[in-house]
């Protein structure tokens, strides 16, 4: 039997630990020190890692999410997930992180751009994401609170430094190099998106890898969704984030459209 890839959700380390808070560069480039990686990367595929869907909270921010986005959207977000764990397991061997965490920020990242929302704020599709996951994960149904244009169920309470940790990874991940640091979890979601979308640091997972998690969550043209995506919020909202990449929204967008490392998936 293959040996499943995990990472700790052990209740006793100390939630800097488990929830990723941990500060490293927030340029890549600082760490992987102009190699293609730290550590030459093996297949694993998406029947070695465990999803934590046995865990209530994932379960039902997993069930909200696919609810609420394009299925090529939540396909993304699911890739996002087992590529992240592989770059964690694989290049980041001395860190551990919990999978529950990594796994509601990974669901959560892209749901500002969700049909119900990314028109409905003058706030980037990032930053409203982030505020909108941790609304989502801190408030119980007892305590429901809900500020936004349009109602969001209460689907925690998680506990404080996972909720934040998954806020701030969220808002911070098209934040990509400069000066400065990040959380490991940022660092993780900023690696495994931009593989994903653009085809950045294409070594970083084996192919193999690449293949599988692309054959069981099919992206259906999500370079061209996206990219759309993209140009929408920034038609609707010229200062938005995604503007930063690139230094202007038609750079980032083209780079999606235009992934050539994923290009035989789509």
């Amino acid at each position: 039997m293959t040996k499943q890839v995990t990472t700790s959700s052990d209740s006793t380390i100390d939630p800097i630990t488990e929830h990723g808070w941990t500060a490293v560069p927030v340029d890549s480039d600082a760490i992987f020190q102009g190699k293609p990686y730290l550590y030459k990367p093996s297949p694993v595929l998406v029947n070695d890692i465990h999803f934590p869907s046995d865990d209530p909270l994932v379960a039902r921010v997993q069930a909200w999410v696919k609810e609420q986005l394009p299925w090529q959207t939540y396909h993304h977000s699911m890739r996002v997930f087992y590529f992240a764990t592989a770059i964690l397991h694989q290049q980041f061997p001395t860190h551990t992180l919990s999978p529950s965490t990594l796994a509601l920020t990974s669901l959560l990242h892209d749901i500002g751009t969700a049909p119900s929302f990314l028109t409905t704020t003058r706030l980037s599709f990032d930053f409203y994401g982030g505020i909108l996951a941790l609304d989502l994960l801190s408030a119980s149904s007892s305590s429901a609170h809900n500020s936004f244009p349009h109602p969001v169920p209460a689907l925690g309470p998680a506990p404080q430094p996972q909720a934040e940790a998954v806020c701030e990874a969220i808002i911070r991940h098209q934040d990509l190099g400069g000066p400065g640091t990040i959380t490991l979890l940022g660092q993780i979601l900023q690696l495994a998106t931009i593989y994903d979308n653009v085809g950045h640091r294409p070594y970083l997972v084996h192919e193999k890898t690449r293949d599988d998690v692309n054959r069981v969550f099919p992206r259906g043209g999500w370079g061209g969704c996206f990219a759309e995506t993209v140009r929408r919020e920034v038609s609707a909202k010229p200062w938005a984030h995604s503007t930063h990449i690139g230094g202007k929204a038609e750079v980032f967008a083209n780079a999606v459209a235009g992934n050539l490392l994923m290009e035989k998936y789509e």
